[in-house]
């Protein structure tokens, strides 16, 4: 008699499970990994380099006199983190120096202030990318266009606004008594001399 090489049926607690988890685990991680690696092509090219905000909530920031190379701006929308949608205006700088940068933010029943740039030497920062809903001050720009389409503005590498949407750029930028309401700021570098962190009142 010829035998068959037969078993029964593992039983359902013994089954293996390492195909079923591996596939669920690829499902979740290849995504993952597609965003990281958008984030990571980001950093490189100073888009998303360093965040100096947490992410869904606003702050205040001052500075006596900013000063940039490279200005554009456009409409866009942040969300916070329970999910309210912010129009902002999003403003980007090539190069920038802050004088007397202060920012601050409410942390529970205190409040957070950090200052720079007190002295000699302002703060200095590349690829400047700020999302704000509130802007103030004295503002003189170098051979503006305002209307332009958001999609091709070009004067900082990388940094483009809907396609057909509102945009305007600049050569340069000054702005004295700056004072802006920020969701979100970004930069490839940002240096402060005179870095200061204190609890205390607002800017």
């Amino acid at each position: 008699m010829t035998s068959t090489d037969s078993s029964p049926a593992d039983p359902p607690g013994n089954r293996p499970q390492g195909r079923v988890r591996w596939r669920r685990f690829a499902v979740l991680f290849i995504p993952a990994m597609a965003a990281a690696a958008a984030l990571v092509l980001l950093t490189t090219e100073g888009v998303l380099a360093a965040s100096i905000s947490v992410s869904g909530t606003a702050f205040e920031v001052t500075s006596s006199q900013l000063k940039g190379t490279g200005f554009e701006q456009f409409g866009g929308v942040v969300t916070d983190s329970k999910g309210g949608q912010h129009p902002v205006a999003i403003s980007a700088i090539k190069s920038a120096s802050l004088a007397n940068l202060c920012q601050s933010v409410s942390v529970g029943p205190v409040t957070l202030r950090i200052t720079a740039g007190g002295g000699s030497q302002p703060a200095t920062a590349s690829n400047l990318i700020v999302d704000a809903d509130g802007l103030s001050g004295d503002a003189t720009f170098n051979n503006i266009t305002i209307g332009q389409d958001a999609g091709t503005l070009t004067e900082v590498p990388g940094v483009t606004g809907p396609a057909g949407s509102f945009g305007q750029q600049a050569d340069g930028v000054t702005i004295d008594n700056l004072r802006q309401h920020t969701w979100l700021t970004t930069a490839g570098t940002f240096t402060l001399p005179g870095f200061n962190l204190s609890f205390g009142s607002a800017c």
